[in-house]
């Protein structure tokens, strides 16, 4: 698979491109403060929900189905998701200034971290032997629709409550993304 045109037709090198945008985002937000953190912040929280959500609907169904012994390879990804899903939900109630937010922080980047490694290694590389163009085509597209459909900042609304602002901004995101990729692969609901 090589070149450009079919680089973007991929979607494990856009699953890839995420995992750098996310160490990106996790470098940001650990360097800047105040308003740049929580503008970082909010758009880390949106790429992660976007990037797993599109995995849970896209690329999690294929390595079941499709890559030798794949229930256990993706159970084991989806393990490593509600752990971190747990520390983004406590970062997410607090407070970008708190002096206890960039340990959590680095906490969830080390968990984020060692879950992408895992992904390359034991689900990504399994989709390139296991896909056809075709197929990792109609992935990537996908996974385009879903980058394209996510919010970039949280709903009008949902900052009155703690509990609000740790799971409505995200489960807005989750549901736009799993409607937009199911709206590209041509399911529908």
């Amino acid at each position: 698979m090589a070149g450009t045109a079919q680089g973007d037709a991929d979607v494990v090198a856009l699953l890839m491109r995420q995992h750098g945008d996310i160490r990106n985002l996790f470098d940001e937000v650990e360097r800047t403060a105040g308003d740049e953190r929580r503008a970082a912040f909010r758009r880390l929280v949106r790429l992660l929900a976007v990037h797993e959500t599109a995995e849970e609907e896209v690329v999690h169904p294929f390595t079941r189905t499709s890559v030798p012994d794949g229930e256990r390879v993706v159970e084991a990804r989806l393990t490593e998701e509600r752990e971190a899903k747990e520390l983004l939900s406590r970062l997410d109630g607090m407070d970008p200034d708190d002096p206890k937010f960039l340990p959590e922080l680095q906490a969830l980047r080390l968990d984020v971290m060692a879950h992408a490694r895992a992904e390359e290694r034991y689900e990504f590389n399994h989709i390139r032997r296991h896909a056809d163009e075709a197929r990792l085509a109609t992935m990537a597209t996908a996974l385009k629709a879903a980058e394209a459909t996510a919010p970039t900042h949280p709903h009008p609304g949902t900052e009155s409550a703690a509990k609000n602002m740790a799971l409505g901004p995200v489960a807005a995101v989750v549901d736009r993304t799993r409607d937009a990729v199911r709206k590209a692969m041509g399911k529908d609901g």
